[in-house]
């Protein structure tokens, strides 16, 4: 039971940060990017051979003369936290910290990645294996990637390629746009934007995301399916 459990909340540990997708934005405008603060609250469903259910919390507040992104879920014994403090600059979004927390039937695991603009590196200190990075103009954490997408959604750019911060390496994260489908959700029904993340042909993990136009393109739906065939999904029920 204790390795099933750690298969799974890995696994909604994933979900929850794609999750992060959510966040509302509006088009830029001649003064920059304006964003509002929110609180977006998404039900989960995990396929694992037994039924897993439960909720993730997404907020972002504006802090001082920035923004923090955050994500707080938990399940049964564990727990997950995870934040980036971010700018908006007239290139788009710009990182400037990111914190990570996982908490497993008591092990922990946590990790901090600071950004230097004035030097263009990323450094991590906060783990077993300390790295630095040398960045070019655009790199973006695991979580602030995914405010640039929606708003390159939102402006209707034909390429959606990031490159990310992960791990000690820079990682170029693609996604590609798959027509329009229906998307059911407890605020409606929506005929939402589905895009793919490309991790190459040879990848049998998969995940789509449903980004509905109507709500400024507002994640509404996530399907995620791993190597082993499991499924798991986000829908989102509240959004304030």
């Amino acid at each position: 039971m204790s390795l099933n459990f750690r298969h799974t909340f890995r696994y909604a540990a994933r979900l929850a940060t794609a999750c992060l997708l959510l966040t509302p934005l509006s088009a830029a405008n001649s003064a920059g990017l304006q964003v509002e603060p929110f609180k977006a609250v998404y039900s989960s469903e995990w396929d694992l051979g037994f039924s897993l259910s439960g909720e993730a919390v997404r907020q972002l507040q504006q802090t001082g003369n920035g923004w923090k992104l955050s994500l707080d879920a938990s399940a049964m014994v564990a727990s997950l936290s995870e934040s980036s403090k971010l700018r908006f600059t007239s290139a788009g979004v710009e990182p400037q910290s990111y914190r990570y927390k996982r908490k497993v039937l008591g092990k922990k695991r946590t990790s901090e990645l600071e950004f230097n603009w004035q030097n263009h590196q990323a450094s991590s200190q906060v783990s077993d294996d300390p790295w630095q990075l040398d960045i070019p103009a655009g790199t973006l954490d695991k979580l602030s990637y995914q405010l640039q997408l929606r708003l390159d959604l939102i402006n209707d750019r034909e390429t959606l390629e990031y490159q990310v911060a992960d791990n000690g390496k820079l990682k170029t994260y693609r996604f590609v746009r798959e027509g329009e489908e229906e998307v059911t959700t407890e605020l409606g029904t929506f005929n939402a934007v589905k895009v793919r993340r490309d991790r190459g042909p040879d990848s049998k993990r998969q995940t789509w995301l449903w980004f509905a136009p109507q709500l400024n393109y507002q994640l509404v739906r996530l399907l995620q399916t791993e190597t082993d065939g499991k499924r798991y999904a986000l829908v989102i029920k509240e959004l304030n």
